[in-house]
This record gives C-alpha cells, structure tokens and sequence, in this order.
C-alpha cells in the first residue's frame, strides 16, 4: 500500500507539472482529485485497513495529499498569471484602446491665460515677484507706515517669523507689493503685468481668504490719467465684450493720486440689481460690481523705487481675476467661493 501511494504521488505530481494550460490543470485535478478520482480512491480504502495499519497508512495518504495539493495551487496561479498559450490566445491589436479620463484646465488658469494674452498685446511683459514678502514691499515703500490706518482695509496674514531689515514678513494682501521690486530694476519703460495669489481674513459672496491679483504697472515720462483710462478701456473691450458698461468712481488708495475704483455692470443680474426672482442680486447689490483700484503712482513710491518723480510718472490699477472672470459673459456666478468648492459637477461644465 505504502508503494502504492508513492508511484500514485509522483504521477499525479508529473501530470501537474506538465499542464500547460488551465485547462489542462483542471483536467489532472478531476482526474486525480475529483469524487471518483485515483488519490480519492485510495484515501477512501484507508479505512478498509486492519485497524493496526490505519494511522501509519492514514499519515501518509494525507501528507501525500497536502503536498499534491500545494503543487496543484502553484501550477494555477503560475498558469493564470501566464494566461492562456499563444495558440488559443487572439486579440485584434488595431482595435482602439480606452481611452483615460484627461482633467481640463480650472477657470482662474484660463482667467489668467486670457490676461495675459490681452496685456501682453499692448507690451505689457509678465512678471512674478514673492507671495511671501517683507512689509517694506507690501505696504511701506507704497507709502503706508507702520502705525497708518490704512493697513487695517487689508486684514493682512504676518508671519511667524523674525523680522528683518525690511521689517515683518507678511502673505502679501495684494499684488502692489510688485510695484517697487520691480521699479528697483531701473529698466524703462516700465509695463509689467502681475498676476499672483493674495491672502486675506475675508470669506464671503465676493471675498475668499486666498485669492489672485493681477498687477499692471506702467511708468515713462509723460504718462496721464488717459493713458489709464485707454488701458482700462482696452481691457474691458477685449476681455468682457462691447457691450458690458464701465464706471471710474474717484477713491482714496495711500500708493496712487489721484486715485479711483472700477466697476462694471454685473452679469449675474444684467445690471438690474435684481435675480430673476425680483429679489435682490447677491453678487452685486445694486447692479455694478466693483472690480479694483487703480490710479496714477503716488510720488513717494516712486522715490522709494528709486525714481526721480519729477521726471517720470506712472500708473497702476489691481483687480481680482476671479471676481473679474465672474464677470465674464454668461458664466453667470453669483458666489466667489463656488470656484474653490472642488465640485466636480460645477466643475465639469468649463
């Protein structure tokens, strides 16, 4: 009996290895396995024995058992992991594959893709300059000293950190903090268009705590209020159409003098003032929607860049890009934090 299981252990073992398909494997397992299988057969005849012989028989069908079926495993996996042979295998090479799902750009990148553009057709040249800055650039070379009121309308982030020479480090509260950097590098004309992350403590229909500038600064000899105004304008052709209206409301900025605000009539409720309920519109309250500042360059900040006032003169104007793209033709969004709300319904639809 004992050579018995022996010769029957090392055939079912070589009918194993030579399996070459799972197939073939399942073929060997019923043959040797199965309820009427050979190794079934001699495992059920154990018990056939003369009792003294069972335990010494029975350990050895079982350990022959056990081995079998560890060696029957391993074929299989190997097998399937191999997949079938070349010969039952075929698939059509030339049939097109699926094709992953692709992201698309977010509505602040294409905003500031479009600025870009736009400025960059009137000589404008992009730049980047620190989101992280001394509040020397942020706000005392732009002619607000330490104790100015002033600085309360920015609710600005200071960081944890020890001062330097340019004193405090702060998340710059808006882009102007570009302004002197740039006029440090001597270069003239300047036209240079800024577009970076701002941070303040605000979080409402039209403020988020982060948020993106963009700066445009332009300083030569001669340079007018109609000179802004014909930037603005051009702007606000090209990038909200020619139908949307434009106001200039005169303001009080500590960087420029004279000084303004701009606002544009609201999409979101046509410059009504009012949804399509008859209720008040949440974007804009009143039908304008204030887009950002701008004015002619304050003397003292040109002289902090290191610039003769009497001889040059400058503009600057800092809008928001997403309050501005909200304003957008059709976009109709009536709520800043909607576009960092990571919606993948919203979205999708840009």
């Amino acid at each position: 009996m004992k050579d018995k299981i022996k010769t029957l252990q090392r055939e079912i073992a070589k009918a194993i290895q030579e399996a070459r398909t799972p197939t073939a494997l399942d073929e060997v397992q019923n043959t040797y396995f199965g309820r009427k299988g050979k190794l079934t057969m001699i495992l059920r005849a154990v018990r056939d024995l003369p009792e003294k012989d069972r335990p010494s028989i029975g350990k050895i069908v079982n350990s022959a058992k056990l081995d079998l079926e560890s060696r029957l495993n391993e074929r299989k996996a190997m097998l399937e992991g191999q997949g079938s042979s070349l010969d039952e295998e075929w698939a059509d090479v030339t049939e097109p594959g699926i094709r992953p799902p692709e992201g698309h750009l977010h509505l602040v990148t294409h905003a500031i893709r479009e600025i870009t553009s736009i400025f960059d057709t009137i000589g404008f040249t992009r730049v980047r300059y620190p989101e992280v800055d001394w509040d020397w650039y942020a706000f005392e070379s732009l002619n607000m000293p330490a104790d100015h009121p002033a600085r309360d309308e920015w609710e600005t982030f200071f960081m944890d950190a020890p001062p330097g020479k340019k004193g405090k480090m702060v998340l710059t509260p808006h882009t102007s903090n570009s302004q002197v950097r740039e006029m440090e590098r001597g270069e003239f004309p300047i036209r240079m268009i800024d577009i970076a992350k701002c941070y303040r403590r605000q979080s409402d229909v039209t403020h988020v705590p982060m948020f993106h500038q963009f700066e445009g600064l332009y300083v030569d000899k001669d340079v007018s209020i109609a000179h802004l105004r014909g930037i603005l304008d051009y702007f606000v052709k090209a990038f909200f159409g020619p139908d949307r209206k434009t106001r200039l409301r005169p303001f009080h900025f500590r960087f420029t003098e004279p000084s303004f605000e701009i606002d544009v009539s609201c999409d979101a409720c046509g410059g009504s003032g009012k949804n399509e309920q008859g209720e008040k519109c949440r974007m804009c309250k009143r039908g304008w929607l204030e887009l950002g500042g701008a004015g002619m360059v304050h003397p003292n900040v040109l002289s902090a860049g290191g610039i003769d006032s009497t001889e040059y003169s400058g503009l600057a104007f800092g809008w928001g890009v997403e309050r501005t793209y909200m304003m957008k033709e059709g976009l109709k969004v009536d709520d800043i934090r909607t576009l960092y709300r990571n919606d993948i319904r919203f979205l999708k639809q840009f």
